[in-house]
Parts: structure tokens; sequence; C-alpha cells
């Protein structure tokens, strides 16, 4: 975070709530109906916008105006938040991949036949 945005929060910010991974989100009105009111996060480590839940994302970019503090899921399909893993060392990799640490590795799987004019 920028030491812009760390004053603003001392100053204005109204602390709401936090989620699973540390962050932090507040506002600047306890009026959550309001419009012209400004909703951020404070990430704890790096900043990085896939650390947002969906459910926290929604409230920040005012799609509810009831801010998901005791959030469980609806469904039983429904899965964790995972943050973007791209670039990491668990970045999926299809069998295919050079990097892939696959036994099948460079193998491409094809479970289809070739069609015989």
């Amino acid at each position: 975070m920028n030491l812009g945005t760390k004053i603003y929060t001392l100053i204005y910010g109204n602390y709401v709530g936090n989620d699973e991974f540390g962050n932090q989100y507040y506002c600047n009105s306890k009026n959550f109906d309001d419009s012209k009111s400004k909703r951020w996060v404070m990430f704890k480590g790096e900043v990085e916008a896939s650390k947002v839940p969906p459910h926290w994302h929604a409230w920040l970019h005012k799609t509810v105006d009831i801010p998901p503090l005791n959030y469980a899921h609806k469904y039983s399909w429904q899965k964790e938040h995972k943050t973007n893993l791209t670039g990491t060392s668990e970045a999926y990799l299809p069998n295919s991949h050079p990097l892939s640490k696959s036994k099948n590795k460079g193998k491409i799987d094809t479970k289809y036949e070739k069609w015989q004019p």
C-alpha cells in the first residue's frame, strides 16, 4: 500500500471486516447504502487483486450493500477461493507442457479415433 492510502485510512476509514487471507476492508461511511461512499481493501502482504474473495469483491464494487462478515458457502459445490497461481511453482501445467512434473510428460492424451473415409 502506498503512504497516501494509509493516511486516508487513518483519517477517514471505518473498519468493516477482514477475510480469510487477513485483508482488511474499509469504508469512509457507516451508511453502506450511500452510493457516494468509498470502499477499499488493505492487503496483507503482497498487493494482489486475486487475493480478494468473490463475496468481498461484490461488496467492494457495490453489487451488495451488506458486507459479508459471516460468509459461508451457500451450496455444497462451491469451493474455497484460491489466489491466482500463474507464474508460481504451484501453477497448473498440462501433461504436454515441457515443465510439467507429470509422469505422462510429453504425451498427448488422445481420446478419439481418426476418421477413415
